[in-house]
């Protein structure tokens, strides 16, 4: 095993707090009430599809590419006032960079990566950085994570994908990576029977991983 791939909001960062968020308040802004499980849904989707399902399940009269760009917006303006690290992040971080390549693979565009990453300090960590902005078919399907495998030069079986939605651990599942489920508060009941492994939180995901890794 040579890489590990994790994916950002909610795994990594505290940020899905600021989607579901705005979310809700452009819910009431058009008069009405978004509920859990659509939020939950839209988890781990590319952007557009994202908002799609928000406008579907909502009955909004809005275009996917209006909406996106006015919710990008204020999501972009929460990210400026700070982000929380998930718990044990960093420790994390440095636990496994002795081992193997790193890799981000995030349904976010790159410019929110940037905000993240010089509020927390992030990026010398990790090799590769795939974003959704060059992605044709986003999470659950597997392109995302394939390319982030193609960035760090090495094959999805010699690499662990860690997730927090279940639409994004199906992607990794799907790409023939080892998958580690890190459910959060707002993932927790979400379908994680056909990964690898159900974390407790991101060092228990990487105890396992020390544990999974064959050394020479």
């Amino acid at each position: 095993m040579r890489a590990v791939v994790f994916d950002m909001d909610g795994l990594m960062i505290d940020s899905e707090k600021v989607y579901w968020s705005v979310g809700r308040a452009i819910a009431r802004e058009h008069g009405k009430e978004v509920s859990d499980l659509t939020l939950g849904k839209m988890m781990g989707r590319s952007p557009i599809k994202s908002v799609e399902i928000y406008i579907e399940d909502l009955g909004l009269n809005l275009s996917p590419a209006e909406l996106l760009e006015y919710r990008e917006k204020r999501v972009k303006e929460e990210l400026k006032k700070g982000v929380d690290p998930m718990p044990g992040l960093f420790d994390v971080l440095k636990e496994l960079k002795r081992s193997y390549k790193l890799g981000i693979a995030t349904s976010a565009p790159m410019y929110l990566v940037d905000i993240i990453f010089e509020k927390l300090g992030m990026r010398p960590y990790f090799d590769a950085i795939q974003t959704s902005d060059d992605v044709i078919h986003g999470k659950p399907d597997p392109e995302i994570y394939l390319k982030a495998m193609g960035r760090l030069g090495v094959q999805p079986p010699e690499s662990f994908v860690l997730e927090d939605s279940s639409n994004g651990a199906r992607a990794g599942k799907r790409s023939g990576a080892y998958t580690i489920a890190v459910p959060s508060q707002y993932t927790r009941d979400q379908d994680f029977s056909f990964v690898d492994y159900v974390a407790t939180d991101l060092r228990d995901a990487a105890r396992h991983i020390e544990q999974k890794s064959v050394r020479p």
